[in-house]
């Protein structure tokens, strides 16, 4: 009876992601299978030209577009997100419940709400301009809104606590003997950091980094509000599918690729945390 527990405790939240993600991703992937009709709609006829269409040229660099903005966002927060979650972990105990509140607290409001702050800061009558020309810069100021550039920004911010906190779970972890033991070998602090700290560490940077990948490559409201629809990522392609073209059958086949795409990713991050904690096991 009491081997059966864990499967009683887990089967409401199984009930649940079978009810309203299994089901509803299965349901997806058989529109894939099917025609568009003539004047929108499903055609139940099966087809395999929606997969297909999916590798044309025009939509795969839609996709290599996607994923570049998606790793240089990844990139950028586990670099920004590991050092403020180092700093964080090297603060005093009594502090770092303090410091990791501000690092949550954009979370406290909504995702528009942020994304929208960036447009007022961005565009050529924001706080920016207004700023540097306070400063007494008079020449013309390159376009910070509706850019690739302004779309990375709104994407690292509203995902960087994201990283954060899976960057402190290792660090605040970290026996400190490790370090003193290696500086008292000789060890500098970039050799402790690089050969000891980081190597440690790379779980929660591999799920950082995939979280803010997963999350921005499917992502179609940054790009619509800061990018201005001056260009198009996966999200947004997808969008347009099921709410303007009215092509479910294409924009199921588009959102299953996605999905491999995403649980390809997670099955690598998996992987890679479970490789490095059986070398911290191996070691000690």
């Amino acid at each position: 009876m009491n081997d059966r527990k864990p499967i009683y405790l887990m089967s409401p939240a199984l009930a649940w992601l079978t009810a309203f993600m299994v089901i509803p991703c299965l349901l997806i992937l058989a529109l894939a299978f099917f025609r568009r009709g003539i004047y929108g709609g499903v055609e139940y006829t099966f087809t395999m030209e929606n997969l297909a269409l999916v590798f044309d040229p025009l939509y795969a660099s839609i996709f290599l577009k996607s994923a570049w903005i998606a790793g240089l966002s990844g990139v950028i927060a586990v670099v920004v997100g590991y050092a403020a979650a180092f700093a964080i972990a090297a603060a005093p105990a009594r502090r770092q419940p303090m410091l990791l509140f501000f690092a949550v607290l954009p979370f406290w409001s909504n995702y528009l709400v942020r994304t929208y702050a960036w447009i007022v800061l961005l565009n050529r009558e924001g706080l920016i301009v207004s700023v540097v020309q306070a400063l007494g810069y008079d020449g013309e100021l390159p376009k910070l809104l509706y850019t690739e550039s302004a779309v990375v920004v709104g994407l690292v911010y509203n995902y960087l606590p994201f990283v954060i906190l899976a960057c402190y779970a290792p660090l605040s972890r970290l026996n400190p003997e490790i370090a003193e033991a290696s500086r008292d070998l000789g060890g500098s602090g970039w050799t402790t950091f690089r050969r000891v700290i980081l190597p440690m560490t790379v779980p929660g940077i591999a799920t950082g980094f995939v979280f803010v990948f997963v999350l921005s490559i499917g992502n179609f409201v940054t790009p619509a509000l800061l990018g201005g629809g001056q260009f198009q990522m996966i999200g947004n392609l997808i969008y347009a599918q099921f709410l303007t073209a009215n092509d479910w059958p294409f924009g199921a086949a588009l959102s299953m690729f996605l999905i491999a795409i995403m649980m390809g990713l997670l099955t690598l991050q998996t992987f890679a945390t479970e490789r490095a904690s059986g070398a911290r096991r191996e070691e000690s």
